[in-house]
Formats: C-alpha cells, sequence, structure tokens
C-alpha cells in the first residue's frame, strides 16, 4: 500500500472518531495526492438525529472563506431532518484570491498552463465524500449546496467533475458563470482547460439547480464580479443567474440534447447566505420553498 494510501486511511479513521459525538467540529483536511500544501479545514455539525444512513451535506462558503458561519447557517435544518454537514474550508492563507477557490485552482502552474482536472479544487470534494464513506461516516445520499462564491465553486465543480455521488446540487446567487460553451475560455466558458464534449452533456444532463435570490440586484456591490466577462452576463447577480439557465438550454439545443437545470427564484431574498441555505433546506427536505412569513424574517439579515 502505498504511503498516500495509508495516509488517506489514517484521516478517515481520524474523522470518523472526531465525528462520532453530535456538535460541531473543525477538522483539518489534507488532499494529500493532488493538494499537498493546501490544507483546509472540515467545519461539521452532526446533528442528535444523525446516523449514517441519513444524508450528509456539503457546504460551500463564500468569499469570506467562513465555513464556519456556513456551517451553522445550516444547523435548524440539520436538527430538524437527521443531517451530516461538512462545510469543507478553504482559508485565503492557502488557497488565496478567487483564483484558488472560486476559479478552482485550475491554472497554478509555472507556465500558467491547467493543470489536471482530478487535481482541480472542485475534485477534493468528492474526496472528501469518499474518505467518509470510506471511514463508515456516510452511506446515504450526499447533497451539495454553495452560495456567492460557493455558488461559483458548485457549477464550476459539476462543469468538471463527476456527479454520481451527488443526490442534489445547489448554486445559489453565483457573482458570474462559467458558460456551458467551448467559445470562451475559462473561466467564463469551458474553453482550453482540457474539458470535453462529454463534460458539457453530463453537466447539461444533471438536474442542477440554480437558486436566486429576486432581490439580489444589487450593481454596486464591492464583491459584485465587474469584468467584462460577468457584465455581459447581466448587471447583477439575479440578471446572471437568469442569463445561465439560458445559456444552458440553448447550448442544449442546439447539441440535440436537453438541459434538465431549473432556475428557482426565492421571493423577497437578496445576497443571503442564511436565508438562501434555508430555502435550499426546505426544498431538497420538504419539496417546497419556506413560508412567505419565515422568508420576511430571514430577509432582514444581509449575510454573504
Amino acid at each position: 500500500m502505498s504511503s498516500t494510501n495509508t495516509a488517506q486511511q489514517d484521516r478517515g479513521a481520524d474523522i470518523a472518531r472526531e465525528l462520532t459525538q453530535a456538535g460541531r467540529n473543525a477538522i483539518p483536511y489534507l488532499d494529500h495526492a493532488h493538494n499537498p500544501k493546501r490544507p483546509v479545514t472540515l467545519n461539521t455539525y452532526r446533528s442528535q438525529g444523525y446516523t449514517p444512513d441519513r444524508p450528509l451535506v456539503i457546504v460551500q462558503h463564500g468569499m469570506l472563506r467562513n465555513g464556519d458561519d456556513y456551517r451553522d447557517f445550516w444547523i435548524p435544518a440539520a436538527d430538524l431532518y437527521g443531517l451530516l454537514i461538512v462545510a469543507p474550508t478553504f482559508s485565503n492563507e492557502a488557497w488565496a484570491g478567487a483564483d484558488s477557490y472560486n476559479n478552482g485552482t485550475v491554472f497554478d502552474t509555472p507556465d500558467g498552463s491547467p493543470r489536471p482536472i482530478d487535481d482541480w479544487a472542485y475534485a477534493l470534494v468528492g474526496r472528501v465524500v469518499d474518505t467518509l464513506r470510506a471511514a463508515g461516516v456516510s452511506r446515504g445520499k450526499t447533497y451539495l449546496f454553495g452560495h456567492s462564491a460557493g455558488g461559483q465553486f458548485v457549477h464550476r465543480l459539476m462543469s468538471s467533475q463527476a456527479h454520481e455521488r451527488f443526490h442534489a446540487a445547489t448554486c445559489a446567487n453565483a457573482g458570474w458563470y462559467t458558460l456551458p460553451s467551448f467559445d470562451f475560455a475559462f473561466p467564463e466558458g469551458l474553453g482550453g482547460v482540457g474539458l470535453s464534449d462529454a463534460h458539457l452533456a453530463r453537466l447539461l444532463a444533471y438536474p442542477l439547480t440554480i437558486l436566486a435570490g429576486d432581490q439580489d440586484i444589487a450593481t454596486d456591490d464591492p464583491n459584485l464580479p465587474a469584468g467584462e466577462a460577468a457584465l455581459r452576463q447581466g448587471p447583477h447577480r439575479y440578471a446572471r443567474a437568469q442569463n445561465y439557465l439560458k445559456a444552458g438550454r440553448r447550448e442544449a439545443a442546439a447539441r440535440g440534447l436537453t438541459c434538465n437545470w431549473s432556475l428557482q427564484p426565492v421571493p423577497g431574498i437578496g445576497h443571503n447566505g442564511r436565508a438562501m441555505s434555508a430555502a435550499c433546506a426546505s426544498l431538497w427536505f420538504e419539496g417546497r420553498l419556506p413560508s412567505a412569513q419565515a422568508l420576511a424574517e430571514l430577509a432582514g439579515n444581509h449575510v454573504a
């Protein structure tokens, strides 16, 4: 057995021990084979009702790199539905800037050429899921959610990585999108980084949910991507979400495929990670959005 495989098994056993008790935790994780110099922290919450056959929810944080906050946004749902929450947290120290997190560390090579797809930051999430499964921590369905920069991360993950692990995936309030087209270079599109027609067909076929607060319409937010490529997608996040769905449907039609994506507006909600987390949990586990009253109560706090 290789030293890398041994390290992964040891890490899995350590994580399993850490997750035997209910409550919050913060567990170091290192992707030994692919990103050995870039640790992440798994901010976790195991509900009292969780058993390994219950759902695992992977939560991707926003640009503040606040995986602990995003884990906490999901605690009410975890307690209600018996979930395990795991928020892989990419610190700015180890994963500096948007290129390392939002854009997946795709070009982190001495000559600026793209890395192998299995080395991208997005692939790390699947290996976390595999580690949890191998350690016996999770054998139920796995759900994937990301908000803001995490929404960018999630839809780019789904554009480039295998989907079999994920029962459902939702990208919420992304600042801009990687369009499902090879006509544009990554990250504006899928071109020039080793992705294939098969990757694109798989992405279009997946029932991806684009979750969009209908009040996420600020055009002067300093954290709203404002480059030319982003502005071509619309003046604000809500418009860009609609543009992404249209782009998917247009590309699918041109290829004779079906686009299985859906856009779910969230009434009265702006750029609010807590509210969008609650909306996603309700959609996944109740089949509907929270009530108008519940959304109104959530709308008051602007949380990225």
